[in-house]
């Protein structure tokens, strides 16, 4: 039996509804837990394949001012293997999200793209799919 998930991702977002719409329209995730239910989310969980990401709304809180609002990267950015990353690419592009690179071929065999979601924080796609048990 595998362990579960000890890293989550965590983004704040200006309109973290929009946002997750997105997310699971646009790049594939599913809502696994979304607190309230319904009107402003204030935590959100969501998965791709055994992975997990969280977010919520930005708030001017104290965690809001150390990670920095939506978009304001600092230096960070989120990597995701996939399977299809040019049929992937295509959904991104035509939702009309920011390309930042577009498709290339690295030297390391990894097929990529980088863009940006809609509130401005990175994300990378890609083939190179490290495993923790190799």
């Amino acid at each position: 039996m595998s362990e579960a998930p000890r890293i989550f991702s965590t983004f704040r977002y200006a309109d973290p509804a929009a946002m997750v719409e997105w997310l699971c329209e646009t790049i594939g995730f599913t809502v696994k837990a979304r607190y309230p239910e319904t009107g402003e989310i204030a935590h959100a969980e969501l998965a791709f394949g055994s992975a997990m990401i969280m977010l919520g709304a930005a708030r001017d809180d104290d965690y809001g001012k150390i990670v920095g609002g939506p978009g304001s990267n600092g230096g960070k950015s989120l990597y995701i293997a996939v399977d299809d990353v040019d049929a992937l690419f295509e959904r991104v592009k035509a939702s009309g999200a920011a390309i930042e690179q577009g498709l290339i071929d690295r030297d390391y065999g990894s097929r990529e793209f980088i863009c940006r979601d809609p509130e401005g924080n990175i994300w990378c796609f890609g083939t190179y799919w490290p495993k923790a048990d190799d």
